[in-house]
């Protein structure tokens, strides 16, 4: 199976991922319900503007998520992997947002209370890079270049 293809199933099947942020070099992790969009090139996550993620965000928008099998099976291939996604975060404003938070809520729908408050951010990270890691040792970058948010 080729690195393309684990890389859809995992981003179809795990909706939780792990968000590193930083703050003024302290690294910090959040636990984050991601959707994304089938190209693989954006994932979208919700969080309230008063938490420190987001001002985290804000400061520096640049971001690393994490995504494991350890928990669940994948339908193919080995079964302990690890994705990492780097890229950009951004909230998600104008035009754009509605139908990103539509797309958002079909894969979440049990978020809709959340994400619909007046105090919640939708933010749409720019991957530019996914590493994959097989077998805990066997690494495969995958570079998808600058992508606009």
């Amino acid at each position: 199976m080729d690195a393309q293809t684990i890389i859809r199933d995992l981003l179809t099947t795990q909706s939780l991922a792990v968000l590193a942020t930083q703050d003024h070099g302290q690294p910090y992790t959040h636990l984050v319900t991601v959707a994304a969009d089938p190209d693989r090139h954006h994932v979208l996550f919700p969080t309230l503007r008063a938490t420190r993620k987001y001002s985290n965000l804000v400061a520096d928008p640049r971001v690393a998520l994490l995504w494991d099998t350890r928990a669940v099976a994948m339908p193919q291939g080995p079964q302990e992997m690890a994705l990492t996604a780097l890229g950009t975060a951004a909230e998600v404003t104008g035009a754009d947002r509605e139908p990103l938070l539509q797309f958002y809520l079909t894969c979440h729908p049990h978020l809709a209370d959340f994400v619909q408050r007046p105090d919640c951010a939708l933010v749409r990270v720019s991957v530019h890079r996914y590493q994959l890691v097989t077998r805990f040792q066997d690494v495969v970058e995958v570079d998808l270049g600058q992508v606009n948010p």
